[in-house]
Order: structure tokens, then C-alpha cells, then sequence
């Protein structure tokens, strides 16, 4: 049997690096040409793997990396990774709460912070249950399961019901969702990387405080998140650290997946125990992302951690938030003009398909994983829907992508926005039953009832 491991294997990460490059503007013809005259594969499409290579292909996968990544980067002083540098280029907004001051409830009275992180927590995992039994499904196919079951513009789960057989065997549901994401399955909400690094942040900072080093997120992760549930950049890292390699480089040692997602998923602990001081979560969401993203990537968690950090003082509305967020970010990057786009189409046009159609065709060369797209239909989708939760979610849902994640995000700041639970609809909070399944040790059916209080506890340390 010959066992195809995704994600790490060289002769699969060389299409991928070619891309990057030509995204990078690196110039990476000759190695390109030599790549493909030996046989080598493009960068598979939407898995992590490509067919088995043939003789000797490892080994001239292995030296095309590092001749690759070796190539001069013409955007560093645009796009620079290091946070000094990122910094110098950015004007933070004041935020609209003192920091460390979040609002306290009456006598006998919760502090509404609790209310709005147990929102929160709830929003993102309704969110990500909306969006994953669709993930790495092109646009049309998307909007065609939902038109046939009559949910067209998105405003509730996906369901197989009533959809003709032969569209479901055209556009067969994401193999690993539909037992447990369709409306007619959902009992609970099952296990997925963007609610896996979430818990694995607070652990972090209950092990580590606000003052976490880049090494101890890398010892948290070997200690506790199994390597099989890492993906993309995450487990390149992971190989990496095993391999030896300490952080920052980990980010970097044949990594083609660094301005992926990957960061910008685990980015809302950062945001939720910040509430109100967006550039100090979004330096504390570096130190996280430094571990397995450069640029682009990093610039996604700090845009997610800054926007949620003032989403969370419950003063603030979105477009506020995304405005904060924004400031975190090298103006003249990718990553930001894409946000800046995503924002501006929405504002300007009524219906939200051609917003994202007009997203698509602007930025649809990307990868469907990678940060700069995602951000900005993440962007579009909350400048949209105004705040409104429902309309938060299957807006960024609807617009295609990487559907699970960015459903995710929009439901985090949504759920802040509303202040509380009580406040979501019930449509989507009822199926969740209060249990979230995860393969992170000790956290395995908790409620996120206790995970709000747990968080609290985080973002009110002094």
C-alpha cells in the first residue's frame, strides 16, 4: 500500500511554492521548466497530495525548494514579516474602551464581557458548522445545492433533502462534513481545526499568560494537538519542529502554505482576551502566527485579532471594527487591499452574489485556502450584513472559499456584536446542544457555556 501523507511531501509542495513565487513575484521560470521536464505534477488543486512520483522526483523536489527559497523577494518592504517592521508601517485606532477596562454588570449581575464571549464562542462554531459541509467547493456548485433546496440566498443549514440526485452526484458534499454539518445530521457540533485552535489558545494562555513566546505555542502543539489534525502551513510546521527546526523558521523551511489561512483561524482568543486594545491583540496573534506564517499570513491574525478586540467591548460596531482591524495591517500589502475591496464592494452594491462575484474575479487566482482572498470576503461579508448575526454568517459562508473558517470569523463578531446568547437565533444555537467534540485532551464535550467562562477569566487577568 502506498501511503500519500498531505501536505508535507516535497514533490507536493514544489507547485505550491511556484505559485507563491509567482505571487511574490519571484522570478522562478528556469526552476519551473525544470520541475516540469522531469515529470513533476503542478500544485494539486484542492487536496495535499498528487499522484506517487516517479523515480528520483523527491530528491529534485527537495533541492528545487531550496533553490526556490532562495530567490530575492521584491515585496519585503511592503510586505515585511518581522513585527518591528510591520509596526513602523502601521497607525493603530485608538480604541474605543480603556484598555483593561471592560464593562461590569450591576450588583449580582454577570459582566456583559461573559455574555458577549459566550456569544461569541457560540457564533463561531455555528458559523463554522454552516460552512463545512461545503468546503472546497467551486462557487457554482455551492449555489446550486442551496438553490435546489430552496435556501437560496443562503439563510439556514444545508441539507441533502430535496436536492436532485444527480446535482448531488455532480457536487458530492465535503466527504468528512455531511455525516455530521447537514441540517438533517447535526447533533452537537463535531470536531474541526477552527475550534481545535481556539481551545488550544486558551490553553495557551492559562499555561503560558498574555507573555507567551512563539516557543511555547510550538511545545503547547506538540504536546497536545495530535499532528493528524493539522493541516496546510500547521502541519508543515509541525514536520518541521519534529524535524528539528526551531521558530521562526519553521515558518518558513520549505512551508509553501505560509500566507495561507492557517493563522488567521486561530487568531480569536487573541481578539476575545483583548477587548479594546486591538494592537496589543493583534501582537499577541503574531507570536502565535510567527510559528507557521510570514506577510500576508501573519497580517490575516492580526486583522481578525483587531477586529474581534474591539467587536468585544461591546461599544463598537462592525464597521468600527473592521477599521481597527484594518489599521493593524501594511497599508500598501496584498492582504489590505483586498480587505480594502471586499469593504468598498459591499458598501457600494445591494446584492451580496455580485459582490463576491466581483471578488472572485479579482482575486480568484489565489489559492482557495489562501489568506488575501479570505480576508477579503470575510470583510465583505460582515461590512454587508450591517452586524445582523444570520446574515453575517451565510454571507461569508455564500461567498465561497474556505466556507468552514470564514463562516467561523463572521459568526465570532457577529456573536460579540449581539452581546449575548440569548440574543442568537435559536435555529442555529439549539443544534449545537451546548457540547463541542474535539480531539484536544481535557476539552473534549465541554460546553460553551464553560468555555466563555473559561476565556473570561483570560481576558480579565490582570
Amino acid at each position: 500500500m502506498n501511503l500519500r501523507v498531505t501536505w508535507v511531501q516535497p514533490e507536493d509542495l514544489v507547485g505550491h511554492e511556484l505559485r507563491q513565487a509567482a505571487e511574490d513575484g519571484r522570478e522562478a521560470t528556469a526552476i519551473a521548466t525544470r520541475w516540469f521536464a522531469a515529470g513533476g505534477h503542478p500544485a494539486p488543486l484542492s487536496a495535499g497530495a498528487s499522484p506517487p512520483p516517479g523515480p528520483g522526483l523527491r530528491a529534485l523536489a527537495e533541492r528545487l525548494l531550496d533553490e526556490l527559497s532562495m530567490l530575492p523577494d521584491p515585496l519585503t518592504s511592503t510586505e515585511p514579516t518581522p513585527l518591528p517592521a510591520i509596526q513602523a508601517l502601521t497607525t493603530p485606532r485608538t480604541s474605543p474602551e480603556p484598555v483593561g477596562a471592560p464593562s461590569r454588570g450591576g450588583p449580582g449581575e454577570a459582566d456583559p464581557l461573559l455574555h458577549r464571549l459566550h456569544a461569541a464562542w457560540l457564533g463561531r462554531a455555528a458559523g463554522c458548522l454552516l460552512g463545512k459541509p461545503v468546503e472546497k467547493l467551486p462557487l457554482p456548485a455551492i449555489r446550486a445545492l442551496a438553490r435546489a433546496a430552496g435556501n437560496w440566498p443562503l439563510t439556514t443549514w444545508f441539507t441533502a433533502i430535496g436536492v436532485p440526485q444527480d446535482l448531488l452526484a455532480a457536487h458530492p458534499w465535503n466527504r468528512r462534513s455531511a455525516t455530521t454539518s447537514l441540517a438533517e445530521n447535526i447533533d452537537g457540533m463535531p470536531e474541526d481545526d477552527d475550534l481545535n485552535y481556539p481551545l488550544l489558545n486558551l490553553l495557551l494562555l492559562q499555561r503560558h499568560g498574555r507573555d507567551f513566546a512563539t516557543a511555547d505555542v510550538a511545545r503547547l502543539w506538540l504536546d497536545e494537538l495530535p499532528a493528524g489534525r493539522t493541516f496546510t502551513a500547521e502541519r508543515v510546521a509541525y514536520r518541521n519542529l519534529l524535524d528539528g527546526i526551531e521558530p521562526p523558521l519553521t515558518a518558513v523551511h520549505r512551508n509553501p502554505f505560509r500566507e495561507w489561512i492557517g493563522a488567521q483561524i486561530r487568531a480569536d482568543v487573541h481578539g476575545w482576551t483583548h477587548p479594546g486594545d486591538p494592537a496589543g491583540a493583534a501582537a499577541q496573534a503574531y507570536r502565535d502566527a510567527a510559528l507557521t506564517h510570514t506577510a500576508n499570513g501573519v497580517y490575516g491574525a492580526m486583522f481578525v485579532a483587531a477586529t474581534i478586540a474591539t467587536a468585544a467591548t461591546g461599544t463598537a460596531d462592525v464597521h468600527r471594527a473592521l477599521a481597527d482591524g484594518l489599521s493593524v495591517v501594511p497599508p500598501h500589502s496584498r492582504l489590505a487591499a483586498a480587505v480594502r475591496l471586499g469593504i468598498a464592494s459591499a458598501r457600494t452594491v445591494r446584492d451580496f452574489d455580485t459582490v463576491v462575484d466581483r471578488l472572485h474575479a479579482a482575486l480568484g487566482g489565489y489559492h482557495w485556502v489562501h489568506a488575501v482572498p479570505n480576508a477579503a470576503v470575510l470583510a465583505a461579508a460582515l461590512t454587508h450584513a450591517d452586524g445582523d448575526f444570520s446574515r453575517s454568517i451565510c454571507a461569508a459562508v455564500s461567498g465561497g472559499w474556505d466556507t468552514d473558517s470564514n463562516g467561523a470569523t463572521a459568526g465570532s463578531v457577529a456573536g460579540l456584536l449581539a452581546g449575548h446568547p440569548d440574543r442568537l437565533p435559536e435555529r442555529w444555537t439549539s443544534p449545537l446542544k451546548n457540547r463541542l467534540a474535539t480531539s484536544i485532551p481535557s476539552f473534549d464535550g465541554i460546553g460553551f457555556d464553560t468555555l466563555a467562562e473559561l476565556t473570561y477569566l483570560e481576558a480579565v487577568r490582570p
